[in-house]
């Protein structure tokens, strides 16, 4: 398996995302309290997919 550096449009989104899912998490953002795992997690995923995936 070949790895390489995500996007630097990814990597945006991915502590975009899990920047929100922390401020939920913390009761910040009351709105998403709910989904602050799922969005942390969300953030990883995408990252570990930039770094697998060429293109992304």
């Amino acid at each position: 398996m070949n790895l390489s550096a995500p996007k630097f449009l990814t990597f945006i989104i991915a502590v975009v995302v899990a920047v929100i899912g922390l401020l939920g998490y913390l009761d910040i953002i009351a709105a998403v309290t709910p989904f602050a795992f799922w969005l942390v997690f969300a953030a990883f995923v995408l990252l570990a997919l930039g770094n697998i995936l060429s293109g992304l």
